[in-house]
């Protein structure tokens, strides 16, 4: 491959798997096209492989698209969170996703493709260009049950509050354009010390359109009810890799380049921790489904993990990148578990999981994994998670946001303890065991696995974090 095309090579992989599937479904004959879901998730399996063969290397596209170490670690990340999510669909029940296999897995391929040229985006057109690649696909994914009412309200939303997010978003880049002159982020940068107010206004208008993206609090409104209308193993996947791309952006847009005066995002980067953690927490004891739970305690877990963001130090930039990796295999987990268990009882309503460690003892184990590493317990990879960003926290001084971190956390215990009461505790309303399609077998081993490996040696992960965080400051 010639040196104009290699920092492109992960983004060439996942556009010729598209074209592969595109191509795939034209061909396809009959009503049962589910062979379309095994050619994208074989597919994304061996790119996801090939990542880890892949290495830093020089910008392309005349310095608008860099491959440098952050880009390659979230990239490894989002195409790994997708081979599980796509694992977990391949045996999506219903002959709709049956038939619309090929359309479901072409939008899943899209939006990917737009958080990998987002992740290396370094300046301010494509970057937008590359949020809507990703985001337009998720919108139609959110309503991809077309016939249920409740998936249309939900993809709506969705899509309305993330069109206005997307106008205040590139009505904020605009402010940038004019107070720099350039779409150059590194050019973006270097201006923070003039103190323009036409440049600072211009990035608070950005951060709110990635705050909708990374669904902190205020701007979480679309979550609860699109993770619960939605298909599952999607929302797996949503609850995790669009978030990974927004925070690559954050970093990239506020800290990339600007070396000390990345302090001024402190104090509103706490705030939004504050009032993340607080709301997501809150707002999860009071939910009977289990779907609509994880929803806020997505949200709470955005909010741990700004408070890195707002240690606005190499340190707390690595430490965010390791939670996304804990994350990624603790949430997905905790979605495909529930999934599991609503295709066999026709609920995700808690009362589901009574006596599933009677009936299916490992996946109630797997459960209580996801559980107690989304609850930081000691010793899965959840806890090293929170633990890394309280101390990147602390060292810059934020004791007050790390006492409100760890308070939250305990209270997030009594709602990730609920479940587990459900599991181990109440006796089974049936006693049958509760089946496993292979391939969501397979995807929740692999979050099993993920889950435990970090959480007894985190410290390779840790490494490779922290050496692709330094160079931004």
């Amino acid at each position: 491959m010639s040196a104009a095309l290699a920092p492109l090579v992960l983004e060439l992989g996942v556009g010729a798997l598209l074209l592969l599937v595109f191509v795939a479904t034209l061909l396809a004959r009959g009503p049962d096209r589910r062979f379309l879901a095994w050619i994208a998730t074989v597919g994304m399996a061996v790119l996801a492989l090939a990542s880890l063969l892949v290495e830093p290397a020089g910008p392309a596209l005349g310095g608008m698209f860099v491959q440098d170490g952050l880009a390659v670690f979230v990239k490894r990340l989002f195409l790994w969170a997708t081979v599980i999510g796509l694992l977990g669909g391949v045996a999506l029940p219903g002959a709709v996703f049956a038939r619309r296999a090929g359309e479901y897995h072409l939008l899943v391929l899209s939006s990917l493709l737009g958080m990998l040229v987002l992740a290396s985006a370094r300046d301010l057109i494509l970057l937008f260009l590359a949020f809507e690649l990703m985001s337009i696909p998720l919108y139609l994914l959110a309503g991809f049950s077309k016939r249920e009412p409740e998936a249309i309200e939900a993809s709506l939303k969705f899509f309305l509050v993330g069109s206005v997010s997307s106008a205040i978003m590139a009505y904020g880049l605009s402010f940038v354009y004019g107070a720099t002159g350039s779409t150059d982020l590194a050019r973006v940068a270097a201006a923070f010390a003039t103190g323009d107010a036409l440049l600072w206004l211009g990035l608070v208008g950005v951060l709110a359109g990635l705050a909708f993206k990374i669904a902190a609090v205020p701007f979480h409104m679309w979550v609860p009810d699109t993770y619960e209308a939605a298909p599952t193993p999607f929302v797996a996947w949503l609850s995790v890799a669009p978030k990974a791309a927004g925070f690559a952006v954050l970093f990239r847009v506020y800290f990339e380049g600007s070396g000390e005066r990345a302090a001024a995002w402190v104090p509103a980067a706490a705030a939004l921790a504050a009032v993340t953690m607080l709301a997501g927490n809150l707002m999860a004891l009071p939910q009977r489904n289990s779907k609509r739970l994880l929803a806020y305690s997505g949200i709470a877990q955005i909010g741990y993990m700004l408070v890195g963001v707002a240690a606005a130090s190499a340190a707390g930039t690595a430490m965010v990148l390791f939670y996304l990796v804990a994350y990624v295999f603790g949430n997905m987990g905790a979605f495909l578990v529930v999934d599991a268990v609503a295709r066999h009882e026709g609920s995700v309503h808690l009362g589901a999981l009574r006596g599933l460690a009677q009936r299916s003892p490992l996946l109630a184990l797997a459960m209580l994994l996801f559980l107690l590493s989304l609850g930081g317990i000691p010793f899965v990879a959840g806890f090293w998670a929170k633990l890394y960003v309280f101390l990147a926290a602390a060292e810059q001084g934020l004791y007050w946001l790390v006492l409100v971190g760890a308070v939250l956390t305990v209270v997030a215990l009594f709602y990730y303890l609920a479940i587990a009461r459900q599991m181990y505790i109440e006796r089974p309303v049936r006693t049958e065991r509760v089946p496993l399609p292979p391939s969501l077998a397979t995807a929740i081993l692999i979050a099993v696995v993920g889950v435990v490996a970090l959480g007894v040696y985190p410290k390779p992960v840790v490494m490779a974090a922290l050496r692709v965080a330094a160079p931004l400051f």
